[in-house]
């Protein structure tokens, strides 16, 4: 029979894995870059640098300081006053007791489905947001265990380590799109030496799936912090047995969000809104076998 597993062990393992995963989309960056560079003079790739660093840069801003308002606007949320919420207020408050964190704006999600997210810059910047069916559909026990999964993510500043690998994927994309763009206005080229032409065969190929790599790789540490938020939440209530049977819930319901929710957000959920999408979260079943160790 399997040991237990202690959620500070959890938690901590996920964070390296998480950490070696964002070491190997730098590692892509260079290499893409060195091919690149050695495929086309250097002063060619400098402007390609300069061009998906100013990219990164406005992106970087943009999200850094307005991601839980472009969040919370995408889906058509709205503020969740205390009259009308008591519950939902009384419970985030007590796990903000608990954990030490200051509280988040709260707010629901038009949607029949159980679903949570949180978003925002830090946890004194932050919002949590959870579907009118989680409110709906879960007990008290069960709504903690999400809204405490919720605050782990907030406390572990997941957000923030999402939108950096985000920008590290957007500019990977934009070097290769420049790159490929470029060779379809660069002619015959009149023909370089056979090393050089190696290296531009290389490049072309590295363009095309580096894309594909790195996106590979941010779903990979989406799912991995899934488990960390999972081991906070544990870690907040002391009682994994409410996360548990949320998860439960939630795995029985086959009815995908539709319209309302951009693809974009799928990683930020507690539970992947799109059906099809299965790579953006770990499997419930694997979840829960996890959180019963613990």
């Amino acid at each position: 029979m399997e040991g237990r597993i202690d959620f500070r062990d959890q938690i901590s393992r996920n964070k390296w894995k998480s950490f070696f995963l964002m070491v190997i989309i730098f590692i892509v960056i260079i290499v893409l870059g060195y091919v690149i560079s050695m495929a086309t003079d250097p002063g060619y790739f400098f402007i390609i640098m300069i061009i998906a660093t100013l990219f990164s840069i406005l992106y970087i801003w943009v999200s850094y300081y307005n991601s839980h308002k472009i969040a919370i606007a995408s889906v058509g949320a709205k503020k969740a006053f205390r009259e009308q919420y008591k519950m939902y207020h009384d419970i985030v408050e007590g796990l903000t007791l608990a954990s030490g964190l200051p509280k988040p704006e709260l707010y629901v999600m038009p949607s029949k489905n159980i679903n949570a997210f949180a978003s925002g810059r830090d946890p004194s910047h932050s919002v949590v947001c959870v579907t009118e069916g989680a409110l709906e559909k879960l007990d008290r026990r069960e709504l903690e265990g999400v809204l405490a999964h919720e605050l782990g993510h907030i406390g572990c500043y997941d957000i923030r380590y999402m939108t950096l690998v985000a920008v590290m994927v957007g500019m990977i994309s934009i070097i290769s799109q420049i790159f490929l763009r470029s060779l379809w206005f660069r002619g015959g080229g009149g023909g370089k030496d056979k090393g050089n032409a190696i290296f531009m065969i290389i490049a072309i190929a590295l363009a095309i799936l580096a894309p594909i790599v790195v996106w590979l790789v941010q779903m990979s540490i989406s799912r991995k912090r899934e488990f960390s938020a999972d081991a906070s939440s544990v870690k907040f209530t002391r009682y994994p047995e409410g996360l548990i049977s949320a998860l439960k819930k939630i795995q029985k319901e086959n009815t995908p969000e539709g319209k309302n929710v951009s693809k974009v957000l799928a990683p930020l959920f507690i539970s992947n809104p799109f059906k099809g999408l299965g790579s953006t979260h770990p499997a419930l079943e694997e979840r829960i076998k996890v959180l019963q160790r613990m």
